[in-house]
């Protein structure tokens, strides 16, 4: 029952994050008028961590402890690789763009889910069903029909593999992240936006696009804190129960809250294949959620820090008073066996 409540909570969490995160293509379309590509990536980064800075600052000021772990120079290679990654995938987003047509990059774009998908399984040991992977390929059907607007337009170059190149460093990072949703997300995202806003910063100005322009500078930033601040926070918090792939699968509904956006700002028609990638979306996402992952299963002997409480099942460890609620120190895990349903979150990353 616990289990399963987080759960639902989690899918609600990753859903969020994408509606989030569906605001940056119409309002970054806008922004774009006055603020050159790259500049404005850096901006949306610079954005999301100088925000969260702020919230953790009030946060601090407010007194209200955090039962979050704080991150540990044993996280310290997923977290220099994540922010690394999130350099690497623009860059060879943009090379791609430039040897291939924007039709062809946004449908290859969707290629993550899958990246994220197979790395997940391949690398991180994260178990796939065959639900999920039919809501994967459902929703990455859904996503192409999405894109594609002009059959005739779409060609496989050398731009192509540069642009399925990003799909596998954003898949890569993906995972990087997920390794640190134990942890508290709060401090990910500021290290995230502030980490990838400052690369994505001298990489602009290297290219004489940094601008004065203040007023769209300040937009630029409010977009960041909300579209990627607030939203990877969501999406970092879903992942410690769902999972890379799951948490990928759900996030996936972003484009259509982006569409939704500009149809009602831009007046924008919604056409044929947006209705048929939506019907489709809708039985991926029934397919993700309708997933039952039951066994008998083995956790080893571990020792880890986290948020957490007594009422799961997995921490049975004594406090001496006794403490209840939820709170976040160094503890053991005993050997045990039992059956139960569950996602692959962080005690349940085992073979099968």
């Amino acid at each position: 029952m616990m289990q399963s409540r987080r759960s639902y909570i989690a899918v609600g969490q990753a859903v969020l994050a994408a509606a989030l995160f569906g605001m940056n293509a119409p309002f970054s379309k806008l922004l774009l008028i006055e603020l050159p590509p790259r500049f404005l990536s850096a901006l949306l980064y610079l954005g999301a961590g100088i925000g969260m800075l702020i919230v953790d600052g009030i946060r601090k000021l407010s007194k209200l402890d955090s039962v979050e772990a704080r991150l540990t120079k044993q996280e310290l290679p997923f977290v220099v690789l994540m922010v690394l990654l999130d350099v690497a995938a623009p860059i060879s987003l943009m090379v791609g763009l430039t040897k291939t047509n924007a039709a062809n990059a946004a449908l290859l774009n969707n290629f993550e889910i899958v990246a994220t998908s197979i790395i997940a399984l391949v690398i991180f040991k994260e178990a796939i069903g065959k639900r999920l992977w039919l809501s994967i390929m459902l929703i990455t059907i859904s996503s192409i029909l999405l894109t594609v607007s002009d059959i005739s337009s779409l060609d496989f170059s050398a731009g192509s593999l540069f642009v399925l190149l990003a799909c596998v460093f954003w898949g890569l990072e993906n995972n990087c992240t997920r390794k640190l949703s134990i942890k508290d997300p709060l401090q990910v995202v500021i290290i995230k936006g502030v980490g990838s806003g400052l690369c994505a910063l001298v990489i602009a100005a290297a290219y004489k696009e940094v601008t004065p322009n203040i007023t769209y500078i300040i937009l630029a930033l409010l977009l960041g804190f909300f579209a990627y601040g607030m939203s990877i926070f969501f999406y970092v918090t879903a992942q410690r129960d769902l999972g890379a792939a799951r948490t990928s699968a759900y996030y996936a509904i972003a484009p259509f809250i982006g569409v939704g956006i500009s149809y009602i700002a831009f007046a924008e028609p919604i056409t044929i294949f947006f209705t048929a990638a939506l019907v489709i979306m809708i039985a991926g996402t029934y397919f993700a959620v309708a997933e039952n992952h039951l066994h008998k299963h083995y956790h080893q002997s571990m020792e880890h820090e986290h948020r957490h409480n007594h009422s799961d099942g997995h921490h049975n460890h004594i406090h001496e008073p006794l403490f209840t609620g939820e709170h976040s120190h160094a503890h053991i895990h005993e050997e045990i066996v039992h059956t139960h349903e569950h996602k692959p979150d962080l005690h349940h990353i085992h073979e099968h």
